[in-house]
């Protein structure tokens, strides 16, 4: 049944972001941004990002995925390296990265390039998961096409056996990306959706160029 969305329209309001308040380096913005979010009752999951990227088909694809840990040098996630999102990446490493938190006004969107971390950093991330996702890890040939949810589960089931009693490893397809940001863009809802946005651009000296973007 058509639904008439034309008059689902909002107020922002909440903040401003001003030029004065924007520091050289973009992450100690995205720093103060994501620390506010994170401690807000208005926000859930402040490290659910959306990441878009080319697939193999040619088409771009979103989807959620967790920001696991950021640095001056990047964002990190993990997933399996053979999903279609991995292949995706092996093919045209170019992404964007988004957060929106809506109960703040804001959202971030990153342009940059994603490669794989090192096997040490995947290591070290895999053995602080909970055993149950590290199985997980195991258990699903993510993207692959499978028949029913049985199947899924007695995979798990096998793998839960498999590793009874032991050191549940890492598998080797599975491991972590960093993005590097050649772009960052801060969003701040204003009235009358003449919004604040504020692009960072990195430059050839890696220093960050800052400009004010048009709503």
């Amino acid at each position: 049944m058509p639904q008439d969305l034309s008059n689902h329209r909002k107020t922002y309001q909440k903040e401003e972001l001003l030029e004065s308040n924007c520091p050289k380096n973009p992450i100690d913005l995205f720093t103060k941004w994501f620390l506010n979010a994170d401690n807000s009752d208005a926000v859930d999951e402040a490290n659910a990002m959306n990441i878009a990227s080319i697939g193999l088909d040619g088409f771009p694809k979103n989807r959620i995925v967790l920001l696991k840990k950021y640095t001056e040098e990047g964002f990190i996630f993990y997933t399996n390296y053979q999903s279609e999102k991995g292949k995706a990446l092996e093919e045209n490493n170019h992404v964007c990265l988004s957060f929106f938190w809506p109960g703040l006004e804001q959202q971030v969107i990153i342009k940059g390039k994603a490669e794989k971390v090192s096997e040490e950093t995947s290591n070290k991330y895999f053995n602080s998961r909970p055993d149950g996702s590290k199985l997980g890890a195991w258990a699903s040939n993510q993207s692959e096409v499978i028949t029913t949810r049985n199947q899924l589960d007695k995979s798990l089931e096998k793998f839960t056996k498999q590793f009874e009693g032991k050191n549940i490893t890492k598998p080797k397809h599975w491991g972590g990306y960093l993005v590097t940001p050649i772009s960052i863009e801060f969003w701040q809802g204003r009235p009358n959706r003449m919004h604040d946005r504020i692009r960072y651009t990195l430059q050839k000296d890696f220093s960050w160029k800052q400009e004010r973007l048009a709503p």
